[in-house]
């Protein structure tokens, strides 16, 4: 029989470690079957875009697996059970495994905001997006949109949003500065950009209730025809609902390999796994991360099927990018463990590297297996030396 890795989310760390396992491993050996609520590859880094009126490419994930061997089947994921070792799908089938590749990303939260839910809208997903593109559409000029965080995905929705609409009434609202964490020259150019939008900023303002009509921040009530709630990424709770150990927040805890530290035949990538960075610190949840998380669980789990050297080496950072619509952006150079520098691209050359940089991450999902053929490897059969993992 062949050993059966099942892959769970399709987003860029899920697709890029099936085509990863696919490019690694022969396809006489192992079975990989990737899980995905959606048929199509989500470029989630351009959900702003999407919300704006922008038409963005179909992938779909069974073309983009074509001729590789990687089987996809579209559902949601209901239940996962590690000691059975299976997965059991919306539809109520399930699906056994001998390799896990967790890889659920996460979702917009409220942090326990009273109103959110009601009447705000998120980035936090395709449909989501859809919802907020219906949503800014009706709404006329003059209307006061209120965006809530300062983080990236606030950043680029603001810009995005005054770009498209500038006839609306932009504004961010976030707890503490918008952009705060930049460099100097990389935070000037940013509140150039703001301001050359139109756009209010609202520094130091803890959102504490969203209305219909209204963001509220302490004492202060700022009119909103549209909320955009970007304050914040939860996971799905579901491995949360498993015995794998998780930290508080559900992700799943894993080495330097992205194995679980508690179940050796569970990996786990992006959003959904806690693995620690340079100098002990947590990797964030970003695609910046989540791409080189894929790279070294389809690498170890490929190492170790077929007894070659584990790569373990500890993944950092280089570089945060920005875009400020579609005609500006910012590229702040970072050290490893992802302090800013003084080294900054701004204006049109930052937006050129910015979608440079997500055209490449869509590239390398649409391209899973370049040069397949001669680099699949054959996976050997003695327990001691695949440290356990043989295919059955």
């Amino acid at each position: 029989m062949k050993h059966r890795i099942v892959v769970l989310g399709a987003g860029y760390a899920g697709a890029i470690a099936a085509g990863r396992l696919a490019k690694r491993l022969h396809r006489d050996d192992v079975a990989i079957t990737v899980v995905n609520a959606d048929p199509d590859f989500v470029e989630r880094v351009r959900m702003h875009q999407l919300a704006t009126g922008q038409e963005l490419r179909t992938r779909s994930l069974r073309e983009v697996y074509a001729g590789t061997g990687v089987e996809v089947v579209v559902d949601r994921v209901g239940a996962v059970d590690v000691e059975r070792k299976h997965v059991t799908l919306a539809d109520g089938t399930t699906i056994a495994y001998d390799t896990l590749v967790y890889a659920l990303g996460s979702t917009g939260t409220d942090q326990g905001v009273p109103g959110v839910a009601e009447y705000a809208h998120s980035l936090a997903g395709k449909q989501a997006a859809l919802r907020l593109r219906a949503r800014l559409a009706e709404l006329p000029a003059g209307a006061p949109v209120v965006v809530v965080g300062g983080g990236l995905t606030g950043i680029e929705a603001a810009t995005e949003i005054a770009e498209a609409r500038p006839d609306l009434a932009v504004s961010i609202a976030a707890r503490g500065g918008v952009g705060g964490w930049l460099s100097e020259k990389a935070q000037r150019h940013l509140g150039a950009v703001i301001d050359r939008l139109g756009i209010t900023v609202h520094d130091h303002a803890g959102v504490t209730r969203v209305t219909e009509n209204a963001v509220v921040a302490g004492d202060t009530e700022i009119p909103a025809a549209l909320t955009v709630w970007t304050a914040g990424f939860a996971v799905h709770p579901i491995a949360a609902a498993t015995t794998l150990t998780v930290s508080d927040t559900g992700r799943i805890v894993v080495d330097a390999t992205m194995r679980s530290v508690s179940h050796p035949d569970v990996y786990a990538v992006g959003d959904a796994a806690l693995a620690d960075g340079p100098g002990g610190v947590p990797l964030r949840m970003a695609c910046a991360t989540g791409s080189p998380m894929a790279w070294r669980a389809g690498d170890a789990i490929a190492a170790r099927l077929t007894g070659r050297p584990v790569p373990d080496e500890q993944i950092g950072y280089a570089t945060q990018c920005i875009s400020l619509g579609r005609r500006d952006g910012i590229l702040q150079k970072v050290t490893f463990d992802d302090q800013p520098t003084s080294t900054v691209l701004t204006g049109r050359l930052g937006a050129r590297v910015k979608e440079f940089i997500c055209a490449g991450a869509a590239w390398s999902v649409s391209h899973p297996t370049l040069m397949m053929p001669s680099r699949r490897r054959r996976i050997i059969t003695t327990a001691a030396e695949t440290d356990q993992f043989v295919a059955p």
